[in-house]
């Protein structure tokens, strides 16, 4: 059965079909046709999937995150960036590495961030004499921060498949998402001094004082999330309702930017954003299910341990994995999938599962601006009006600095883990 089903994904994806489609038919497939499973295993897995109380934390900061784009936000967060970091050559580059850290802290979604913050900064960086194509490669890959810094949807998905705590897992973000931040807002800053780029980012800059009192009330909503769930005052799920609630007040009544005509339009983009995920999240938890039944799991592990001796050739099999599966299969899907299998199997090599999954997010986050399927790429490639193939000569430097990240996130535990155990 499990090669039926692979045979099946394999040519569905071939044939362009959407990904939750081709797991679903795969999972459909395999117990119609290989299996004497009742196809009402079908319904009855996929509601079991989404029926998870964590889960509701994704339509929340989804919700959240658009309104948080469209109530003036964008704008405060880059002008707040800009006056810290504007007055450098090469300012207005390190201002999208920076915006997009502080906008992931608010929307949890690498595109959201990818069009919230780029459709700003790519014109912005174009007319400052930035190469188009390189104003969108620095785009698509800061705004990979945005499934690393907390509150993160990836992590809330690799908590709930692998029973691991999403509290636990947003801490041990911050410290990769810093690391690859201020890698990128190094690199940016020396090859900007090399080649010459960035001479005029000083203009219309504002001072920080200025720039921080318009931008006070954006940057306070994750203090209030993340206080709010290591305060016990609420759980992670409650947090992303009181996020929608923070960012109504803020757009409405403090910046004056939202009215209710502009609800419709965010809400209905919402409901469609979840609805994308929800039904990934439901195939995948039937295949996960098939997959798990014919002793598959188990099959891996043991091979694993037979062919890798040690925690260090394990975690570089899985990263090389990884990575090839992020370049082609959406990340909520992999996660969902893969997370379930390799996790136990970590922990046997003595991995704690948290720092496990701060190494899969990172993966599949540096796949969402490789071809051919990255996400953020095609976004970025679309705000700077782009082909994908114009953009790969300068994605390439990109990709070799969260490269280096990734490997020191993956063998030096305590980017990961230093302030879960200080917290903990």
């Amino acid at each position: 059965m499990n090669l039926a089903i692979g045979l099946s994904l394999i040519i569905l994806f071939g044939l362009g079909v959407p990904i939750a489609i081709s797991i679903l038919l795969a999972s459909i497939i395999g117990i119609e046709f290989f299996s004497r499973l009742p196809l009402l295993m079908v319904p009855q897995q996929m509601f079991v999937g989404i029926d998870n109380f964590p889960l509701m934390a994704i339509p929340f900061f989804i919700l959240a995150g658009n309104l948080m784009a469209a109530g003036g936000i964008s704008q405060r967060l880059v002008d707040l960036a800009k006056s810290i970091v504007g007055g450098l050559q090469g300012g207005l580059a390190m201002t999208c590495v920076l915006t997009c850290m502080m906008f992931a802290a608010v929307s949890g979604s690498s595109v959201a961030t990818t069009f919230a913050i780029g459709s700003i900064l790519i014109p912005a960086m174009v007319r400052h004499d930035y190469p188009r194509p390189l104003a969108a490669s620095i785009q698509a890959s800061s705004a990979e921060l945005g499934v690393l810094i907390p509150p993160s949807i990836p992590l809330i998905l690799y908590g709930v498949s692998t029973d691991t705590s999403i509290g636990r897992l947003f801490i041990a973000g911050i410290g990769p998402g810093l690391l690859i931040g201020g890698s990128l807002l190094l690199f940016l800053y020396l090859f900007c001094k090399v080649r010459g780029y960035g001479l005029r980012d000083r203009e219309e800059r504002q001072a920080f004082p200025v720039a921080f009192r318009r931008a006070w009330a954006a940057m306070l909503m994750p203090v209030v999330v993340i206080g709010g769930i290591y305060g016990g005052v609420f759980t992670p799920t409650e947090a992303s309702a009181v996020a929608v609630v923070y960012a109504l007040i803020v757009g409405g009544l403090v910046y004056r930017e939202l009215g209710f005509d502009d609800l419709w339009p965010i809400f209905k983009q919402s409901v469609i954003s979840t609805t994308t995920i929800m039904l990934i999240i439901a195939a995948a938890t039937l295949f996960s299910f098939l997959i798990s039944r014919s002793g598959l799991p188990s099959d891996v592990a043991a091979w694993v341990t037979q062919v890798f001796d040690s925690p260090i050739s394990f975690l570089l099999a899985v990263n090389v994995m990884l990575l090839v599966v992020g370049m082609f299969v959406e990340t909520s899907a992999a996660i969902l999938v893969l997370a379930p299998i390799f996790t136990p199997i970590a922990v046997q090599y003595g991995i704690d599962p948290v720092h496990f999954g701060l190494i899969v997010v990172v993966n599949l986050a540096l796949g969402m601006f490789t071809p051919p399927l990255g996400v953020n790429l095609f976004a970025a490639c679309a705000v700077a009006k782009l082909s994908i193939d114009q953009l790969i000569p300068w994605l390439l430097r990109f990709v070799l600095v969260v490269l280096a990240c990734l490997m020191a996130i993956t063998y030096l535990p305590w980017i990961s883990l230093g302030l879960v155990d200080l917290l903990y």
